[in-house]
């Protein structure tokens, strides 16, 4: 893949725009956060609903309660995975979040239930964007209130560890690929070679590793390289899998709020699939080691 400037020129633009955005979202306080993730989370299901559609024109059918249910079923599962730093007084949001769920996952199933015809298959289109979305931005949400890392206990420590691997392996990938690259990675995604995957995330790794280092003063070196490895290899591998809905449902993006990155899955596949990996790798760590 060549190098081409003014692609480049794009993509860094408009990732400077949107890195403010994020760090924003994670820095100024828990509840800017959760906005941020919160409006990613609808997004996402939004382009994710379209793709479903096109590869499976059944889902094109499902009602508009079906359509919505689902996404706030899923929100649901986000809230209800807050912690005791999101209560407002009396009222506490992971509970809020849990009744929200209940309700609109009951809602859901019996509007599939009620559709003429009823197709399971539909159901399961949804079901599987729950686990593919809504839990992935809950474990995030988790990660980000309890904060579970070798001595850290900023939750934000962890997102930036966690986001900053698979930016800098995006970043690194393209470049090393786009001067070197000679190897197809894989078919669902032709641009990616094996050298830029293997060169993007020798760099990930090593940069993540030793700013945190130098940072983050007491951290374990050896769990943050593990804690970024698994970001870049999960990463890689949620890359593709959203590469292969785009291919089934052929369209170039998921989505164009970003020019140069296409939509929110375009933007947030890594992250997707990386997050739930990179949960249990820490719960593995506090708890059984």
């Amino acid at each position: 893949m060549p190098f081409n400037l003014q692609t480049f020129k794009t993509r860094a633009l408009t990732s400077v725009v949107f890195v403010v955005v994020m760090l924003a979202g994670i820095f100024v306080n828990h509840w800017t956060f959760l906005l941020l993730f919160s409006v990613i989370h609808f997004g996402c299901w939004v382009e994710y609903q379209k793709l479903v559609a096109l590869i499976d024109p059944g889902y094109a059918t499902i009602n508009k309660v079906h359509k919505y249910s689902v996404m706030l079923a899923g929100w649901g599962i986000m809230l209800w995975n807050t912690t005791a730093i999101y209560n407002l007084g009396s009222l506490k949001i992971f509970e809020a979040g849990k009744f929200l769920f209940l309700v609109m996952a009951g809602v859901l199933i019996v509007s599939a239930l009620l559709s003429k015809p009823f197709k399971p298959k539909l159901l399961a289109h949804s079901f599987f964007g729950l686990i593919y979305i809504s839990l992935s931005w809950a474990l995030l949400i988790n990660i980000y209130c309890q904060g579970i890392i070798s001595g850290a206990d900023f939750g934000w420590v962890i997102i930036i560890l966690l986001i900053g691997s698979i930016w800098i392996n995006d970043t690194m990938a393209y470049i090393v690929g786009s001067f070197i690259g000679k190897t197809p990675l894989s078919p669902v995604s032709p641009k990616k070679t094996w050298e830029g995957t293997i060169g993007g995330a020798a760099l990930a790794i090593a940069t993540v590793t030793i700013v945190s280092h130098l940072v983050f003063h007491g951290v374990n070196n050896l769990l943050i390289m593990f804690l970024s490895l698994i970001a870049v290899v999960m990463g890689t591998l949620g890359d593709l899998f959203e590469s292969k809905l785009k291919r089934l449902a052929n369209v170039k993006d998921s989505g164009s709020i970003m020019p140069g990155h296409g939509g929110f899955l375009d933007r947030f596949d890594s992250l997707l699939v990386a997050t739930p990996f990179v949960w249990l790798y820490l719960y593995i760590v506090q708890h059984l080691l």
